[in-house]
């Protein structure tokens, strides 16, 4: 296969019950913004589409196209209300694999067309399990829990994918995550073997983005775009399970319902049980509810397991692999501030970071840093707040 057998941009939606997930809306924006960026430096005519499957969902694809899709391929069926890993991954490949769908999508690229150039799923339960398996299908790579991306042109040399010759592989989509430690970049290629003695494709070069990271596009009235109806060939074996009936299970964990969030990460270390126990006490004065940073909810301390099973919880989790939030008042108490904590909670009003370390990257993240020691500081601020509450009241 050569580089004009892959076009466009396929982005899966992801809805419940008619209503789009705003992941959706955020991967949309980052493709209409990556592919209007590419048509202009490589002068051509790749499209954003849009994969819409569910029932009852056809009056959604006015809206993928107002918020940045040239194109949107829906398949509206009772088979499809419900994810189905098996369903949708079928389903979803013969739309990135059909040549009459691509043949509507843009005519002059229809004729060579064999599959998408680039895919984006959510990095989500539904998208990563969905992203898998799909491209196993289409028998190419996937970078997961993504939170950048760059197109552009690589020049590389490797023993295996280019049989130790220098190659520019053009139109490589760069896709960037943080490493474990949040604080250094990884950068993830989905590369064509082109040594002719192990030739392979690997299109499309696909990722799962996670959610919040990209700001989805304000709709725009006048954009033009249009909805084509794809009607899937379902297996039989396929449909003999059925989901009957399902019940959403929603985090025991409600950010969105208090103004403000104390939150805790490895800074806690000295004394696990009385600085959580400090922190409960300041999240009381203020009506605030707990979060904590990723490492946290991998349980690296031993504690009671009534703090353990309350606080080092995964719902707990603010940052890329947790929560998005924006409460009036943010404090961050024992927090390095690395960049997969930052991205949960930058869109606060009002950041108040408490470090020792007066070098600590969430420094220039907050509106107030405190230098000291979590347990010398929370303290003070409680009696402080008790003082006011006092004087308010009286």
């Amino acid at each position: 296969m050569t580089e004009g057998d892959f076009r466009h941009a396929y982005i899966i939606m992801e809805q419940e019950e008619g209503k789009l997930l705003q992941v959706s809306l955020e991967m949309l924006a980052e493709a209409r913004r990556l592919l209007d960026e590419f048509n202009k430096k490589y002068s051509s005519k790749e499209k954003v589409v849009a994969i819409l499957l569910g029932q009852n969902i056809k009056q959604i694809t006015k809206t993928l196209i107002l918020h940045g899709a040239d194109t949107v391929v829906y398949v509206d069926s009772p088979e499809l209300r419900y994810v189905r890993n098996t369903i949708y991954t079928k389903v979803i490949s013969q739309i990135a694999q059909d040549k009459e769908v691509a043949m509507q999508i843009e005519p002059e690229y229809a004729t060579r067309f064999k599959k998408p150039r680039y895919m984006f799923f959510a990095a989500d339960s539904i998208g990563r399990h969905l992203s898998a398996t799909v491209m196993a299908q289409l028998e190419s790579g996937l970078a997961s829990d993504i939170n950048r991306l760059v197109i552009g042109d690589i020049q590389m040399t490797h023993q295996s994918k280019t049989g130790g010759k220098p190659v520019t592989y053009e139109k490589t989509l760069e896709m960037y995550r943080p490493d474990f430690s949040g604080f250094l970049w990884t950068t993830i290629l989905c590369l064509d073997n082109l040594n002719p003695a192990m030739a392979k494709d690997f299109h499309p070069q696909s990722c799962s983005i996670i959610p919040g990271v990209f700001e989805p596009l304000e709709p725009d009235p006048n954009r033009q775009g249009k909805d084509l109806e794809f009607i899937p060939k379902y297996d039989v074996e396929d449909l003999r399970v059925r989901v009957i009936d399902r019940k959403i299970i929603k985090s025991e964990i409600d950010f969105d319902s208090h103004k403000a969030i104390v939150s805790f990460g490895r800074g806690i270390k000295d004394s696990p049980e009385q600085n959580i126990k400090i922190i409960e006490d300041l999240a009381s004065e203020l009506d605030a509810e707990i979060g904590i940073t990723l490492p946290l909810s991998k349980r690296p301390f031993t504690i009671n397991q009534a703090m353990d099973s309350t606080y080092l919880i995964p719902d707990r989790v603010i940052g890329t692999s947790g929560s998005k939030v924006s409460p009036k008042l943010y404090i961050a108490a024992g927090i390095s501030g690395a960049m997969q904590h930052i991205v949960g909670m930058k869109d606060s009003e009002f950041i108040i970071a408490i470090n020792p370390d007066e070098n600590a990257p969430i420094k220039n993240e907050c509106d107030l840093f405190i230098k000291g020691r979590m347990e010398d500081i929370i303290p003070l601020l409680i009696e402080e707040i008790r003082k006011q509450k006092q004087v308010v009241q009286a």
